[in-house]
Order: structure tokens, then C-alpha cells, then sequence
């Protein structure tokens, strides 16, 4: 196509376009979606045609499936130069790759992706070189993959235009082609064409009924008001008599409503290119075809007919709808940008390769990891359930038990006279007495001991966490902190339980201080009790009431006794004991091996750095794009 077919375009268009490009070119779309025209249609349908009238070159051709992978199409009109082309994709290779430490088995085979970038000045060798990408990308054959190609055409003759050829939608598969190939082609399709961002281009050729067309219905599934999509009618020369004005009715938005409306087209037919009639002389003979039919010429006048409109039209949409999305692209990229550097700080810095630089790498995350663990030992450390708010419940747990084994001794007549010795009548059995209590205390021992395994857990699973989210991208030290802090926490475990049976065995020593006893036995009896009046043998105090005082006192002493003491061994001296015991790591020779990284990590790391990159690259154009 001549220069002077696009002359109409003006100039201040192209930056919006080149920043699309420059976006895409950078990965973006690999985060968010970008504005871009995506053509999609039946098989047969004319579509390669279009699209080689806007672009002035073959593509291939032939039955069936023919575009197997996204084809990205770059127009950019730029005058004073030759005709030039740049085709890129990223290549797939496969490599084995052996190392130190790891599986060859979990390496061998690893898929990697180097961009492959073809520049040439014949415009004849295009159809060759997408040809040659296509069964790179998708294999020889007739399957199809999602890998972008991307073909940039600088000449003076094209318009300034970027749109995604898509591939054909298929309905019986061929042969060589797997049973699914129809809902493969749709599943790639949909991937672009339910993007808001994304204008879509329907191409639905004349001679056939519009509401049947399965392109067109794709795009009425995820555009059912019409709002983003464009349709493009071809093959008017093909359509019977007599139906010409049920075809106006269409371009007049009478049939299918279309936000962006209709624009009907003729390119070259078979017969056309195999006389090699040129593209420049298709055009003149396609603007002949809408003057002088009776029926189409009206639509001509309208500028609803011909490649020239179409390339006017689509140019048009694309900017308005770039000028309309890019503020809130520019938002997004920066949000995402802002998430993506918050998740790198967890996995940015990896441990150096040297092993002094190791060794000081590995002193700082143990440190920050002991400050951690002091942080939760002060209770300034918040998380979903604290773990002083959780040790406090299981304390209350065991002091409202305390409380629930009062007993009121009602039967301790009965044991007295059951049990009675050589004493006279008003004299205590003091033997009765201190078996009474050393049998009701004995009975809190196994509920002690439930106690501190319930805080043993709830410790355990606090200083995971701990250790889980400071080494969470080192399994070995990972593990390695795991297995001390579990042997220390058994250890604890036998030291506590120790000193709890020890404490038991103290309880059976009927004993409290004087003063105490008396103080409660007051409380209990509401009648005054005082050490100048022993001994009390005329006061009138039951039997039972000196048990439940006396019980009353052990009570209250364990329900703080048993807390302080669990604390100590499994809370206090647990954090001390870790904290000396992962110092010594440090004196081991295998740094390196403590500070090896899963695999997961590295991947991720990698990725957010990709992400980084492209999100930073995208911020810096659009920002560089506003200020121009």
C-alpha cells in the first residue's frame, strides 16, 4: 500500500502505540493486561488476507490451521527508510546441567528460553521466517502454542498499527492434530480476548449467516454489550443475489449491535495471488468494487468499506482506548511494583559465595534470629495468637481446676471414727489428718504433668514459627535449629517433670506457717483464730474446716508454684540454651552446606526479580511518556 493511502494519519498518535510496544517488548503483559487489538475468526474466514492488506506482506497460507502461535504484528510507518522486518520469539532449549550437591536428575532436562531476533529487508521472506518460528514454538505439524512471535515491519507504506493475529477456530481436527485441537484454539483465544483491555477484531465473512459465526460468539461471551468489539466483513464478491441489503442491515448495526460498528472489506481472493496481482493494485481494485456496486457504494461514502478505512478506524480505537487505560495501567504497575518489592526483602539477599562473606551472612540471620526469639520472650513480638495470651489460658485452665478439687470434707467424721487411735475423745487423729490431704494433693500430679506438656507444645510450635519464617529459605539450618530445639525441649521436659515430682513429694510434708494457716482458717470458719491463743483446743473448730484451709493454702500455692516452674525450664531456659547452642554452628566447616537454599526459593527469587525489572522498566516509560 502506498504512503499517501495512510497520509491521513497524524503523527501524535505513533508515541501512544510505540509505549504499548515498548511495554509488551519489556514483559508487561506477563502482569498485567495491555490495550491491544486481538483479530480472531473461523478457519477460511479471510482473516490472513485482512491482515496481509494492513501490513503490505504474504503470511502464510493454506487449509486448515495456519497461524499456530499469537502473532503480534508491529506496523510503523516510517518514511525516508527501505522496507524492514524484525522477527523475535524466545526459543526453547533444553539443557542438562550438572552440580555440586544436586540431583542431576532434578536438572537434567531444565527448559530454558534465549531470545531468537531475525532482521531482514525482504519483504517476500516473511512468510518463511513466521513459518519457521511457528514450527519451532509449536512443532512441525499442525499443533498450536501459546508463545508469542512478534514481527515488527518498518516501511513507509504500512500504517501505524499493532495488533495479535490469533489462531483460526477449528471444529474437526485433522489429521496429526490431537481430538481437543478445537478447545485448545479457544482456550488460547479467550486467554486474550476476555481482557477489557483488549479491542477484539472479528473477522465473519459476507456469504455466510453472521449469528452462526463462532468467532463472533466467542467475543459476545466475554463482551456481551458489544463495547470492545470491531467486526470485519470480507468476501462481498462471494454472496449471493438478493441478499444484499440483509448484509447492510448488518454493517448498520441493525443485526448483531456492535459498540465500534462494522467495516466491510475485499482483499485478494485465490485467484488474485496466484496471478500475483500486487497489494497495491488489490487496493485500487477493492475501492473500484465499493464505487461501482449498487448496493455497497453508500457504505463506501460512509467509510464502513475498504482496508484504507479499516486501517483509519483500527488505528483510531487503539489509541483513544490506550489514552483511556493508561492512567489506571500506571496505577497498577505501581501497586504491583510496590507488592513485588515488599516480597523480594524476604528473599532478595542470598548468602555470598565466599566463606567468610558465609560466614558473616550467617552471624547476622542467627543474630536477627536470637532477637527474634528475645522480642518473643518479652511479649513484644505480635503474632496471630501471642504466646504469653496462650501460656495464660493454659494457667488459668490449671487454677480453675485447682478450684474445682475443693472439697468440703464432709465425710471426714466418718473417717475419724473409722480410723480412730488410742486418743480421747476431743483429741485430733494428726496421722488421719496429714493422710487425708497427701491423698487429695496426689491426685493434682497427673493433671500437673498435662499442664506441662501443653505448654511444651505451645512452645515448640512458637519457636518453629520463629525458626520457620527466619530460616525459611535455608532447609538445612531450617532443620537443623528444629532438631536442637526439640532435643533441648525433651531435655527440659525430664528437668521439669523432675521437679515436679519433687514438688509432690515436698506437699506430702503437711506445712504451711502459722500465721497463714490460721489467716485462712479464719476465712473459712469466719470465726478470729490468732497465734497467742495456742493451742486452740476450746475453740470450737471442726475437723473439716482445718482440711479445706489447710487444702485452700496448697491450692494457692500450686496455682503459682507449677506456672513458674514450667515457665522457667520450658519457656526461659529452652530460649537461653538455643540461643548458646546455634552460636556453635558457627564453628563448623560447612558453612556453605547450612546456608543452602531450596530450589523454590531461588525460582522465586528469580522471578520477583524479572517482575522487578519489568515493572520498574514500565514505570520509568510511562513516566518518561507523561513528562515528554
Amino acid at each position: 500500500m502506498k504512503g499517501e493511502v495512510h497520509s491521513h494519519l497524524e503523527k501524535s498518535i505513533r508515541p501512544y502505540i510505540d509505549l504499548i510496544d515498548t511495554l509488551r517488548t519489556v514483559g508487561i503483559h506477563k502482569d498485567l493486561g495491555l490495550p491491544t487489538i486481538a483479530v480472531i475468526g473461523d478457519q477460511s474466514s479471510g482473516k490472513s488476507s485482512v491482515l496481509e492488506a494492513l501490513s503490505g506482506v504474504a503470511l502464510p497460507r493454506g487449509s486448515g490451521i495456519v497461524t499456530r502461535c499469537p502473532l503480534e504484528l508491529r506496523l510503523k510507518k516510517v518514511t525516508g527508510v527501505n522496507w524492514k522486518a524484525v522477527l523475535t520469539y524466545n526459543k526453547k532449549t533444553n539443557k542438562s546441567v550438572k552440580s555440586a550437591g544436586i540431583k542431576p536428575s532434578k536438572l537434567a532436562g531444565e527448559t530454558t528460553y534465549n531470545e531468537e531476533k531475525i532482521e531482514f529487508a525482504d519483504p517476500s521472506l516473511v512468510e518463511k521466517h513466521v513459518a519457521a518460528a511457528q514450527n519451532e514454538l509449536a512443532g512441525k505439524g499442525v499443533g498450536i502454542s501459546d508463545e508469542l512471535i512478534t514481527l515488527e515491519i518498518m516501511s513507509p507504506d504500512v500504517c501505524d498499527l499493532t495488533l495479535i493475529d490469533l489462531p483460526g477456530i477449528a471444529r474437526v481436527p485433522v489429521e496429526g492434530q490431537p481430538e481437543d485441537i478445537g478447545k485448545q484454539i479457544k482456550r488460547l483465544i479467550k486467554k486474550y480476548i476476555i481482557k477489557h483491555e483488549t479491542v477484539n477484531l472479528v473477522v465473519v465473512p459476507c456469504n455466510i449467516d453472521i449469528a452462526t459465526t463462532e468467532a463472533l460468539q466467542m467475543a459476545q461471551e466475554v463482551d456481551p454489550d458489544g463495547i470492545r468489539t470491531i467486526a470485519i466483513l470480507t468476501k462481498p464478491d462471494l454472496i449471493d443475489k438478493g441478499t444484499e441489503k440483509s448484509i447492510l442491515s448488518i454493517v448498520h448495526n441493525q443485526v448483531i449491535p456492535l459498540r465500534k460498528g462494522y467495516i466491510m472489506v475485499k482483499c485478494r481472493g485465490q485467484q488474485q495471488i496466484n496471478d500475483e496481482i500486487p497489494l497495491e493494485e488489490a487496493a485500487q481494485i477493492e475501492r473500484d468494487f465499493f464505487q461501482n456496486h449498487d448496493y455497497f457504494r453508500c457504505i463506501l461514502e460512509d467509510n464502513k468499506a475498504t482496508v484504507k478505512c479499516l486501517a483509519v478506524k483500527l488505528t483510531q480505537d487503539l489509541v483513544d482506548h490506550i489514552k483511556k487505560s493508561l492512567p489506571q495501567l500506571h496505577e497498577d504497575i505501581k501497586t504491583q511494583l510496590w507488592s513485588v518489592k515488599r516480597d523480594l526483602k524476604d528473599c532478595e539477599a542470598g548468602p555470598p559465595e565466599d566463606t567468610e562473606g558465609a560466614k558473616e551472612f550467617l552471624i547476622k540471620t542467627l543474630n536477627r534470629f536470637n532477637e527474634q526469639i528475645k522480642s518473643l520472650l518479652s511479649g513484644e513480638l505480635m503474632t496471630e495468637k501471642t504466646l504469653f495470651a496462650q501460656l495464660r489460658a493454659e494457667f488459668k485452665k490449671w487454677n480453675d481446676y485447682l478450684n474445682s478439687t475443693k472439697s468440703t470434707f464432709n465425710n471426714t467424721n466418718e473417717l475419724s471414727q473409722k480410723n480412730r487411735g488410742r486418743e480421747l475423745p476431743g483429741f485430733s487423729n494428726y496421722r488421719l489428718f496429714e493422710k487425708i490431704l497427701q491423698d487429695h494433693v496426689a491426685e493434682l500430679k497427673e493433671p500437673a504433668i498435662d499442664l506441662l506438656n501443653a505448654i511444651k507444645d505451645i512452645v515448640i510450635k512458637q519457636f518453629s514459627d520463629v525458626v520457620n519464617e527466619c530460616f525459611q529459605n535455608y532447609h538445612v539450618l531450617q532443620n537443623t535449629i528444629k532438631d536442637k530445639l526439640n532435643h533441648i525441649q525433651l531435655t527440659q521436659l525430664e528437668k521439669a517433670e523432675q521437679r515436679i515430682s519433687e514438688q509432690f513429694k515436698m506437699e506430702n510434708r503437711i506445712y504451711t506457717q502459722d500465721p497463714i494457716f490460721l489467716k485462712i482458717l479464719t476465712e473459712v470458719t469466719n470465726k478470729a483464730f490468732s497465734t497467742k491463743e495456742l493451742p486452740v483446743f476450746d475453740k470450737p473448730c471442726s475437723y473439716s474446716h482445718m482440711l479445706e484451709a489447710y487444702y485452700e493454702i496448697v491450692v494457692q500455692r500450686m496455682a503459682d508454684q507449677l506456672p513458674l516452674m514450667v515457665s522457667f525450664y520450658m519457656l526461659q531456659e529452652t530460649a537461653q540454651l538455643l540461643s548458646t547452642d546455634i552460636m556453635k554452628l558457627l564453628e563448623k566447616p560447612d558453612v556453605h552446606e547450612l546456608l543452602s537454599e531450596n530450589s523454590d526459593v531461588s525460582r522465586r527469587r528469580k522471578e520477583l526479580r524479572d517482575r522487578r525489572n519489568r515493572l520498574t522498566a514500565a514505570a520509568e516509560a510511562i513516566t518518561n511518556f507523561f513528562n515528554d
